[in-house]
């Protein structure tokens, strides 16, 4: 964990946790059953990511006291408006009320006004008071955020992002930044006006002007942390850690996992069992403000699971920075840990704070004995992959 991270907890190891609880611990049954939503085809919806968000659903239903009733299938009757495990934030207000999502209960994951909300082009701002942007735009959100984030632009045509580009290579490299890729896929750091049209060049304008492309300051050897939070019935765990990367099949540096220490409640909460060293509370402030601010400036918003990321490092000025580079409402690379977080918490009632590891692993080797494994087998896509959670130890907090 980062340094000072842990310094008021006492840990020991927690007996009994796994995906599945036991009889006396489950919730009264519900009514409700539990199904996974692929809400778009090409998003989210590869080999692994299906059987992944299958397993999650089944321990959240669990969790629940429900039954896991496989993929939504809109044919179906159901004896209830189901809890929907989606494959991506629902961007479509109308069709989340059309199908019986109405709050934070009713799903695992987020609902946003517009899709670009979410995106990570929300982060930053235009390159000026004319520039082109989508429909339902705040002008609000980065002006309240500027303490929060890097030094970026977000743009809406390439002769905008060559405008903003050559403005943040005054102050040194800038990395470009597609706003539909994850994992830390499709970045280049340009470090020249050259270096900058070469890429804007081979990007597709269409995909530009419809999905919006960001252009932020490059950080140098960056930490990067994960903050957030899970609510599922009356349970809530807030979270935060580092991440880290590794190579995928290809030998592509990949997001790998994160290493989380997770707390029962909300964000106070958190601050005051972790009591966490400056700049990890700098990481953990800066996420709650841009939550808040999402909330404020895009109404309709609403999730119960959220996940920022923060990256920490010296700028090319040669100053320290910090600031929120994306967020996530939906099912991501930690949710492994949120989920055997939220069993510990039910399954334990005296235990207010876990440790959890969820890692991704590309090649052959397998997951540890004690691993809660989500996936371990051969995508066709991307080849051979293991992704599974450890939950070290716990503590028992005040």
């Amino acid at each position: 964990m980062p340094g000072g991270a842990m310094s008021s907890i006492a840990v020991k190891p927690l007996p009994g946790s796994g995906p599945e609880l036991s009889g006396s611990s489950r919730l009264s049954p519900g009514l409700r059953s539990v199904v996974t939503w692929d809400v778009d085809p090409h998003g989210y919806c590869t080999e692994h990511e299906h059987a992944t968000r299958a397993h999650f659903a089944r321990r959240l239903a669990a969790l629940k006291g429900c039954t896991f009733a496989g993929v939504y299938d809109p044919r179906q009757a159901y004896d209830s408006v189901p809890y929907f495990v989606p494959s991506d934030t629902l961007t479509d207000p109308a069709l989340a009320r059309a199908m019986g999502i109405a709050g934070v209960d009713d799903l695992f994951g987020g609902v946003v006004p517009y899709a670009f909300v979410a995106t990570k082009v929300i982060t930053h701002p235009l390159i000026g008071a004319d520039a082109l942007r989508p429909e339902g735009w705040s002008l609000r959100f980065a002006p309240e955020v500027v303490d929060a984030v890097l030094l970026g632009y977000s743009c809406f045509s390439r002769e905008e992002a060559r405008k903003a580009g050559r403005m943040l290579l005054e102050g040194g490299a800038a990395r470009v930044k597609p706003v539909i890729a994850t994992g830390g896929r499709g970045q280049v750091v340009v470090g020249g006006v050259d270096a900058l049209d070469r890429c804007l060049d081979a990007m597709d304008e269409a995909e530009i002007t419809t999905r919006g492309l960001v252009l932020e300051e490059n950080l140098d050897r960056p930490r990067t942390y994960s903050v957030g939070q899970v609510s599922v019935g009356h349970l809530v765990a807030s979270y935060c850690g580092e991440q880290r990367s590794t190579r995928d099949n290809a030998g592509q540096e990949v997001y790998g996992g994160s290493d989380l220490i997770l707390v029962r409640g909300d964000f106070d909460r958190l601050l005051a069992v972790v009591n966490p060293a400056p700049p990890l509370r700098r990481a953990i402030e800066q996420a709650r403000h841009y939550h808040r601010a999402v909330s404020g400036c895009y109404p309709g918003f609403f999730a119960s699971r959220v996940n920022y990321d923060v990256a920490q490092g010296m700028g090319s000025r040669g100053d320290w920075r910090s600031g929120v580079l994306e967020q996530s409402w939906r099912v991501g690379g930690a949710t492994g840990a949120e989920i055997a977080a939220l069993e510990a918490f039910h399954a334990h009632p005296e235990c207010d704070c876990v440790l959890a590891s969820s890692f991704e692993v590309y090649g052959a080797a397998a997951p540890p004995a004690d691993a809660i494994v989500a996936y371990h087998g051969i995508d066709s896509e991307i080849g051979r992959l293991s992704k599974f959670t450890l939950l070290k130890r716990h503590a028992d907090t005040p």
